[in-house]
């Protein structure tokens, strides 16, 4: 019937919202293609790091070019002097339950201070926590982390969430305190088999990178192909 069909003014209305759309969905599985080539690259640098020897921890002088897509999982050392009373507990959930991060700062002997993640502690071990033995820190290298979406750090109450080192060093009066810190690896008594791990608990970073990408840019593209089918039968039918 000639009464059911659009005008021909709301036929490009709606055609050119299809086309919107079909931008819009097309942009979003590019993107979701392109961030899935990053993550692989991630992975892939991320993997080839952690394996390495370790190398000198970043001097000052390499401080202004430390970046977490270059440096992030970098296996570094320091060697200096534990300042134990400097200790700083941050708040953390690991597959051993609630506790907390031990971050010791590390006068290092080239003179700057690089603070230490030691490990982790459930709640009830945080008095009980052992000193740092000797004065060399191996583990992989970590940008700050100057906040968390959940809870906010109150410095003034000791109170720590995320590892913001430079609000650290500022709380601790450190001096010439590195923008990273070190997640230092598991000990020998943490990877005996059958035998109950020493305190902190260190080698627990994550570098279990979820990369759902693919599944996305299907999604979006999946949809584009149905507004373009839908709305090629559509106008054919008007």
């Amino acid at each position: 019937m000639a009464g059911s069909r659009r005008s021909p003014v709301s036929r490009i209305a709606v055609g050119a919202l299809v086309l919107f759309a079909l931008a819009v969905l097309l942009s979003l599985g590019v993107w979701q293609v392109e961030r899935r080539t990053w993550k692989l690259d991630l992975i892939a640098h991320v993997n080839e790091r952690i394996h390495e020897p370790a190398a000198t921890a970043p001097p000052p002088a390499d401080w202004p070019a430390i970046n977490a897509a270059a440096d992030a999982y970098r296996h570094i050392q320091a060697q200096g002097t534990y300042l134990d009373d400097e200790t700083i507990y941050v708040h953390a959930t690991t597959t051993y339950g609630m506790g907390y991060w031990v971050m010791t700062p590390l006068r290092t002997d080239k003179g700057f201070t690089v603070i230490v993640n030691r490990g982790f502690v459930p709640a009830e071990f945080r008095l009980k926590a052992k000193p740092a033995a000797g004065g060399i820190a191996t583990g992989l290298l970590r940008v700050s982390e100057p906040g968390n979406w959940l809870r906010a750090n109150d410095p003034a109450q000791d109170n720590w969430y995320s590892r913001d080192v430079a609000a650290m060093a500022q709380k601790r009066g450190l001096q010439q305190a590195a923008p990273y810190f070190i997640d230092a690896d598991a000990t020998a008594d943490a990877k005996a088999e059958g035998k109950e791990p020493a305190m902190p608990i260190g080698g627990l970073t994550i570098i279990d990178f979820p990369n759902n990408h693919f599944i996305y840019a299907c999604t979006w593209f999946g949809l584009a192909l149905l507004l373009a089918f839908g709305a090629g039968k559509a106008l054919r039918s008007t």
